[in-house]
């Protein structure tokens, strides 16, 4: 390469760097794109509010319990007993 062709291949980058930065500067970086709407997340406190009284109640079934159906246990299931 000659010095000449050095010299224009170096202005050619710098020319397109230029407009390359503003260009990108527009579409990119513009204050219109850099507004944002997120979710508002509620305050967490430490208030806890007893759970209903339709469901928890004296009256409900406690799942924590074997239940057992029929009079006793049989070893042999499938014996034909």
């Amino acid at each position: 390469m000659k010095d000449k062709d050095i010299k224009l291949l170096l202005v050619i980058v710098f020319v397109s760097g230029i407009f390359s930065l503003i260009i990108s500067s527009v579409f990119i970086n513009s204050p219109k794109n850099r507004l944002t709407k997120v979710e508002v997340v509620e305050k967490i406190n430490a208030e806890f509010k007893p759970p209903d009284t339709k469901y928890f109640n004296k009256n409900s079934i406690d799942p924590t319990k074997n239940i057992r159906i029929g009079e006793g246990e049989n070893p042999d299931p499938f014996n034909g007993h």
